[in-house]
């Protein structure tokens, strides 16, 4: 997608995600379809910005188009209502930690990922969806851009869901510097040759660039109010469950 929007400036694609986790909990499939725009010349701020007008169109569109829906799933209308309303509230990762240790949360250290139990927490403290801002680079891909002035943070977010619904968008502005790419490729213990087509896409020169990914199963889950995102698709793929 970074290619592409190298060539046509606004690019998306929609397919099916593979994930390498050993996760077992009702929000986690091993396959799950993802919508992923890919945005040049743009930051997180306006990336920010397409991604609350997106949930905030899909849920719009959900009130007006699918009433009988909702009455059957016995979802509360005025409560996705709320989930209109823009702009979304937005806390730093730091913030989010403190906020979490000073309400009793003392498995928590800066650092770390949350954890579902935190990231419920959170999004119920603003009772909408809620951006946080800027993980440890640690905690996050290889590929993200660095904080211009904290060298152990990178520009990203995550989109929390509330309700205990998690996350459904991550994103990031992207790093556009090859030396710092190569670096971080080499610090995640990646195989240089194998990424040596994505380094390309920098060392002839880039521009500022970036995107996000929706879980689209995790998204209907939370709109729909249903209890397991295995209720979102026909075939789910589980840790236990491959076929059909």
């Amino acid at each position: 997608m970074e290619a592409a929007a190298m060539a046509f400036g606004k690019v998306f694609s929609f397919g099916p995600t593979f994930r390498a986790e050993k996760s077992k909990t009702r929000r986690h499939l091993i396959e799950f379809w993802m919508m992923e725009p890919e945005m040049a010349f743009m930051h997180q701020e306006e990336s920010l910005q397409i991604q609350e007008e997106y949930v905030a169109f899909l849920v719009q569109n959900l009130l007006d188009h699918c009433d009988y829906a909702l009455h059957v799933l016995e979802r509360d209308r005025t409560v996705l209502e709320k989930y209109t309303k823009l702009p979304f509230p937005r806390i730093s990762y730091d913030d989010a930690v403190t906020l979490l240790q000073e309400n009793g949360f003392d498995d928590i250290e800066w650092g770390e990922d949350f954890g579902a139990p935190h990231e419920t927490f959170i999004a119920n403290s603003f009772d909408q969806p809620v951006f946080i801002l800027n993980y440890p680079k640690d905690t996050k891909p290889f590929y993200m851009k660095p904080h211009p002035t904290r060298e152990d943070v990178v520009i990203c977010a995550d989109l929390i869901a509330p309700e205990g619904y998690g996350e459904i968008i991550g994103g990031s502005e992207r790093a556009t510097d090859y030396n710092y790419l190569l670096e971080q490729i080499r610090n995640h213990g990646l195989d240089e040759e194998e990424y040596s087509w994505y380094l390309d896409l920098r060392r002839y020169g880039s521009v500022p660039h970036a995107g996000f990914g929706l879980g689209l199963e995790r998204a209907v889950t939370w709109l729909a109010g249903i209890e397991h995102v295995r209720e979102a698709i026909p075939f789910p793929r589980l840790l236990n469950r491959i076929y059909p």
